[in-house]
């Protein structure tokens, strides 16, 4: 999930992400995007009814965008 957040936000934004549950890893980054998010869940249902949502209610988030990877894989 890339993330783009209010000015200076970034990294209370990545710590914030960092603590959720579905949250495998947030980072802060410079460029078009503030934050990477790397989200998952048993179900793609149980992704975007829960994990997305949760993820998105954090202070400090203006505009999210969700790429699920294409193979499926993950660590």
């Amino acid at each position: 999930m890339l993330i783009q957040t209010e000015v200076g936000r970034a990294r209370v934004v990545a710590d914030q992400l960092a603590e959720l549950p579905g949250v495998t890893s947030a980072e802060y980054v410079t460029g078009p995007y503030d934050v990477v998010v790397r989200i998952g869940a048993d179900t793609l249902d149980e992704l975007t009814a829960s994990v997305v949502p949760t993820v998105q209610q954090v202070t400090g988030i203006t505009r999210t965008l969700t790429c699920p990877i294409a193979n499926g894989a993950h660590p």
